[in-house]
């Protein structure tokens, strides 16, 4: 139906206008801001499966892929009295009022704002203090091939097996892939994060030559990275079923494990996602019904330490933690002298 200043859409028991429906937000097949949202509307129930609850920091591209971006973690004055918030903290402590994705209007309302990238909290807004997702990032370092990435996680899928955790993997949109664990109990993200250094450092004594902890990317090599800190307190990770902000609007999208050695992730877009959903199903539909206990991690975690084993480094935004090396690049570090 169309609107004065737009096209009026009904989502989730509201009516809200679409502003500037036609303006293009992928130029590779000229998918425009309307065509995002009702591809946001053909998968209401995976969506909110993602990141129902959890509150979100926006990536704005207003003027399309192609145009200027930043991230946006308050949520602006001028926003309906209906939008739900929650305030969130930075590492340095700094608060705002984040929007959470309670439902699809929320994610239509920011895609209307020009919102190419919901990138969620590992927490729900009615619990901040309990991190219930362990987040496995598989990141591709320069001269890493799919086929590589592939490989990696097909290893990570073996230790999750052996250590009784249930994974469910996705493209990231770009060229890695991500495998969630839904986490039971109370743990907080210093707790997932710890667990998430053990996995990443098992992983590199199994397969060095495949896969790597160092956080240095001089340490790294061609091999791919298991990047922990994505476990960080207040780290967001882009969010399942997220359309990226590149021309051929990829979106970041689950599958499942008997697919990982065929999976595009170019392939993998708006215009082709939600036809596979509807013909497939989602692959996250069991993901809530398997929390799993991080404890065999956590003891390995206990094990490094006890052996001798400094925690693995932070990024720089946040503050210098308990038992962590000092944070700068090897190549950077202060030689003893006569070294």
């Amino acid at each position: 139906m169309a609107a004065s200043d737009g096209v009026e859409v009904e989502v989730a028991g509201r009516s809200l206008v679409v502003s500037h429906p036609e303006r293009v937000f992928f130029a590779e097949r000229g998918e425009t801001k309307l065509d995002l949202v009702r591809y946001y509307i053909a998968l209401e129930e995976p969506v909110l499966r993602a990141i129902g609850r959890r509150p979100i920091m926006m990536e704005r591209y207003p003027d399309g892929a192609d145009g200027k971006s930043w991230f946006q973690k308050r949520v602006p004055k001028t926003a309906p009295e209906w939008l739900t918030t929650v305030q969130v903290a930075t590492p340095n402590g700094t608060t705002s009022d984040a929007l959470v994705a309670m439902d699809l209007a929320h994610v239509v309302w920011a895609v209307n704002s020009g919102c190419l990238g919901f990138h969620a909290w590992p927490t729900r807004f009615d619990d901040p203090d309990v991190a219930d997702e362990l987040r496995i990032d598989l990141d591709p370092t320069e001269g890493v091939t799919l086929e590589m990435v592939r490989e990696a996680a097909h290893e990570a899928r073996t230790l999750l097996d052996e250590l009784g955790l249930r994974g469910f993997p996705k493209t990231t949109g770009r060229r890695g892939i991500h495998v969630y664990v839904r986490v039971a109990g109370s743990l907080d993200s210093y707790a997932v994060r710890a667990a998430a250094v053990a996995f990443a450092r098992e992983l590199e004594r199994r397969r060095p030559d495949l896969l790597t902890a160092a956080w240095w990317k001089e340490e790294r090599g061609r091999r791919v990275f298991v990047d922990y800190n994505q476990n960080a307190p207040h780290k967001t990770v882009f969010s399942a079923w997220g359309a990226r902000p590149r021309p051929g609007g990829q979106v970041s999208t689950p599958f499942a494990w008997d697919e990982l050695g065929s999976i595009d992730p170019e392939t993998l877009t708006i215009a082709s996602v939600p036809a596979r959903v509807a013909a497939a199903g989602d692959p996250w539909a069991a993901i809530d019904d398997h929390p799993c206990s991080l404890e065999p991690l956590l003891e390995r975690s206990e094990r490094d330490l006890a052996a001798g084993l400094m925690d693995a480094p932070w990024p720089p935004v946040y503050p210098k933690m308990p038992n962590e090396p000092p944070r700068v690049a090897p190549s950077r570090a202060r030689k003893p002298d006569g070294a």
